[in-house]
């Protein structure tokens, strides 16, 4: 068994401010605008044509409910006759309303069973509203449902690759009612900073009062700008036309992003780490039994006995690499530093952990 000793001594001095990657984005893709978002729709339906793969009705009575509340709803009665199919399944059908949607305008759907249906595959899905918060209808949905995943089965084994109770049809609802929504009346509009930030929210209000050349943009908080488009000439939609589409360079916050379980390692850009000196050594101890079997001497009063026999091994290794890793560095450095050890990806994240806790690292650490 082996055992990663790190030994990290930290030494003051001071810090080197490094300027910052120039990537430019629009400020339409780090923000959102308030009030401007999606409505989730919601949908009780039954997909039919399945190869027996369907709901068996014994386990799923409202799935024969609803089919025969279906088929009486086309002129069709079925009441009192052995009505037994297993080609139908019932499901949620669910999606999520684009703002601005109109009617007409077509929406993709997600389909998922709620039944003991074993695949979906080569199924359709019969006519179904799709129901808002508010219990109004706003769409329907119907058409072929389409599955990643698969199923098969023989008699004694069976493999399943993804997910064949739940699909997907692209396009496969259409808009029955807008929602009301006259976003031209609205002469204060609020920008929603996706990852609140000071620095960002700031940049944000002066890049839009520089650009207009008016004083329209004012940060409240770390992910809030508030927009006052009333002396505009232009209408609202066509003041923020132009105001997303305005670049900045958006402050980052100097992060670690580990995740344990793959041993992915994702370093930000203004990661810095005070003077460390790091040391890597491997113990290696070795224990193995060979007792031994002692037996009194013919016809001689006694019994046999087991004596332990134990060798302990212990080996240090080679002796462990020391690199020294300069003040206030920056990620290319750091990277380049902590290979100068020939560490494995693993063994990279307990450095980091360790760095951190002695405060050599000045960067959020996130463990996932």
């Amino acid at each position: 068994m082996k055992y990663f000793k790190l030994f990290i001594l930290v030494l003051f001095c001071s810090f080197v401010l490094v300027p910052e990657a120039n990537a430019q984005v629009k400020i339409k893709d780090i923000v959102d605008i308030e009030g401007v978002r999606g409505n989730d729709l919601v949908g009780y339906g039954l997909v039919i044509g399945l190869d027996g793969s369907g709901d068996s009705i014994r386990q799923s009575p409202y799935t024969e409910e609803a089919l025969s509340n279906l088929l009486e709803r086309l002129g069709v009665n079925i009441q009192g006759s052995d009505f037994r199919p297993n080609n139908v399944a019932a499901v949620l059908v669910t999606a999520s309303l684009p703002a601005f949607a109109r009617k007409g305008s077509r929406i993709d759907v997600n389909i998922s069973s709620i039944g003991d249906a074993k695949n979906l595959s080569g199924g359709t899905l019969v006519m179904t509203p799709l129901n808002a918060a508010d219990g109004n209808v706003y769409a329907v949905a119907q058409g072929s449902v389409l599955i990643s995943g698969f199923k098969a089965e023989g008699d004694a084994a069976s493999i399943t690759e993804g997910v064949p109770t739940s699909g997907t049809i692209p396009n496969g609802a259409r808009v029955e009612q807008e929602i009301k929504f006259d976003f031209n009346a609205m002469r204060s509009v609020r920008l929603a900073l996706r990852s609140p930030d000071f620095t960002t929210a700031l940049r944000i209000e002066n890049i839009i009062n520089q650009e207009s050349g008016v004083h329209i943009a004012e940060m409240l908080d770390a992910g809030t700008v508030e927009l006052n488009l009333a002396s505009g000439s232009k209408s609202t939609a066509h003041q923020l036309a132009a105001i997303e589409n305005y670049q900045l360079n958006p402050a980052q916050k100097a992060r670690v992003v580990i995740d344990q379980r793959s041993g992915t390692i994702v370093l930000g850009t203004n990661v810095k780490i005070s003077s460390v000196a790091i040391a890597k050594g491997n113990l290696s101890i070795k224990i193995a039994e060979a007792p031994i079997a002692v037996q009194p001497n013919p016809f001689a009063p006694g019994q046999s006995i087991i004596l332990p026999r134990t060798s302990v091994e212990v080996n240090d290794g080679k002796p462990g690499n020391i690199t020294l890793i300069e003040s206030n560095i920056t990620l290319p450095d750091l990277v380049a530093g902590l290979n100068a050890l020939g560490v494995s990806p693993r063994e990279m994240i307990d450095i980091l952990k360790t760095m951190k806790t002695a405060g050599a690292l000045h960067a959020e650490l996130v463990l996932q």
